[in-house]
C-alpha cells in the first residue's frame, strides 16, 4: 500500500514539524510484507501512479530474486535521536508559540539523558523494565513522583514520534508511577477572602481574575488588552488565544469583580489599544511565574490559609462551577478542555438533578403518551369491541 505522512512544512528547505525531515514532505511512501518482514520505504515522489510503479517493482524485483530483503536503517540510540531530531523539533515548534511546552521537552531530555543506561540504549531496546529503572533512579535522586512522571511522559512522546517519523515500526509501552500528587487543592470562599486583602499588587488581581476566570496561570499572564473587549456580554468579554491545546483558545465573559479590576488598570495606564495587561521586567515582557512566587508565599503567611499554588484557584473555580450544576459540555468549553473527560471529574450530578432531567423527557420519547396509557387502562374484550 502507499500513504502519505502527512507532513506540513511551507517551504522546501525547512524541516517538517510532524515527521522531523527535510525535503520530504508531500511525497508517497510503501509498505508491504514480504515473507514475514515489513518492506517499508519513501518513493521520493508525489505523484501516486508512480510511487506505486515503484512499489510493484520492488516486489517484482523481489520476487525474481534480483534483489534481497533491504537491509533496516541503523537505529539511534535515544541521546543521538533527541540531539538531532527531536530537541530541534521541539524548539523550533514551540519555543516562540507555547514556550512551556518547550521547556517541558528541554527537562525531560536533559533528565532521560542523564541517566546512561537509558541514554546509551538504542530506541529499538528501550523496554517498559528499562523505563521503571530510569524512574526508580530518578526516586533515589529525592525526585518527586510527578517529576519522574513528567520524564516518562516525555519519553513516551519520543517514542511515539519515533513511529510517526518511520525510525520505528512499534513503540515500547512506558507506564507512569501510582501516588502522584495533584494539584486538586480547593480554596473555600473564607480563605480566598483571606489572601486577596493580604497579597499585593499586582498577585491580587491576578488572583481574582484566575479566581473569577478559571484560565490557566500562563494564560492569564498573556492577556493583551487588544483581547479585552468591554461592550460584549454583560460586563464585557476576555479572549484566551493561547493554551495548552486548541481548545484552549476561547471567549470568557468578565464577572463584575473581574471588570472591577481590569478596566481600573486600563485607565491608568492610558486606555492602550494593545499591550500586556500585567507587563514586567522579564525575557517575556510579561508578568511570569517567579515574578510572583515571593509574594505568592508572602500572602498565604499573612493569610494564615493552608499552602496553595495558583492553578489551585483554576481548580477551584471549575470545582465551583459544577457543584452549581454546570454540565460537563459547557465547563469543557469555559475551561478550554481538549477531552470531555476531564470535565466530567468536575461535575457530580445530585439524584435530585438526575430526577429533573428524567422528568423533563416527553412522554412519546420513552415510548409512552397520553394515548398509550389509555390503551392499556381498557381490557381485551374492550379493544376488541
Amino acid at each position: 500500500m502507499i500513504y502519505k505522512r502527512g507532513c506540513d512544512k511551507k517551504g522546501p528547505n525547512e524541516t517538517c514539524t510532524k515527521c522531523g525531515e527535510r525535503g520530504s514532505c508531500g511525497v508517497y511512501w510503501y509498505k508491504f510484507m514480504w515473507h514475514g518482514k515489513l518492506i517499508r520505504e519513501s518513493t521520493k515522489q508525489g505523484n501516486d501512479k508512480v510511487a506505486r510503479q515503484m512499489e510493484s517493482a520492488h516486489r517484482t524485483s523481489l520476487a525474481k530474486g534480483e534483489v534481497g530483503i533491504r537491509e533496516p536503517k541503523a537505529i539511534p540510540t535515544l541521546k543521538d535521536f533527541c540531539a538531532a531530531r527531536v530537541e530541534p523539533w521541539a524548539k523550533s515548534t514551540f519555543e516562540a508559540t507555547c514556550r512551556k511546552n518547550w521547556l517541558w521537552y528541554r527537562t525531560g531530555i536533559r533528565a532521560l539523558t542523564g541517566y546512561r543506561p537509558l541514554a546509551d540504549a538504542r530506541l529499538d531496546g528501550i523496554t517498559g523494565e528499562l523505563a521503571s529503572d530510569f524512574a526508580a533512579h530518578r526516586l533515589r535522586e529525592g525526585m518527586q513522583i510527578s517529576t519522574a512522571n513528567n520524564s516518562l511522559r516525555v519519553l513516551r512522546r519520543i517514542l511515539n514520534l519515533a513511529v510517526e517519523w518511520g525510525v520505528l515500526d512499534k513503540a515500547a509501552k512506558v507506564k507512569v508511577l501510582s501516588g502522584e500528587r495533584r494539584r486538586e487543592r480547593v480554596i473555600t470562599f473564607e480563605e480566598e477572602t483571606r489572601y486577596l486583602a493580604a497579597a499585593l499588587e499586582p498577585l491580587a488581581s491576578i488572583a481574582a481574575v484566575l479566581a473569577d476566570t478559571g484560565t490557566r496561570p500562563e494564560e492569564c499572564f498573556r492577556l493583551r488588552w487588544e483581547h479585552v473587549t468591554w461592550l460584549n456580554g454583560r460586563n464585557g468579554v476576555l479572549l484566551v488565544t493561547h493554551g495548552k491545546t486548541a481548545a484552549a483558545r476561547r471567549v470568557l465573559p468578565m464577572t463584575p469583580r473581574v471588570r472591577a479590576v481590569l478596566e481600573p488598570r486600563w485607565n491608568d495606564t492610558g486606555r492602550p489599544e494593545e499591550g500586556w495587561v500585567w507587563p514586567a521586567l522579564t525575557r517575556s515582557g510579561h508578568v511570569e511565574p517567579s515574578s510572583l512566587r515571593k509574594q505568592h508565599v508572602r500572602a498565604i503567611g499573612d493569610a494564615k490559609v493552608r499552602a496553595f499554588v495558583l492553578y489551585s484557584l483554576r481548580h477551584t473555580f471549575l470545582t465551583r462551577l459544577g457543584q452549581s450544576g454546570c454540565d460537563a459540555w459547557t465547563l469543557a468549553r469555559i475551561a478550554g478542555h481538549s477531552s470531555i473527560t476531564i470535565s466530567a471529574r468536575y461535575v457530580h450530578p445530585s439524584e435530585d438533578a438526575v430526577l429533573n432531567a428524567m422528568s423533563r423527557l416527553d412522554g412519546h420519547k420513552i415510548g409512552h403518551n397520553e394515548k398509550a396509557a389509555v390503551l392499556a387502562e381498557e381490557t381485551p374484550e374492550q379493544l376488541t369491541q
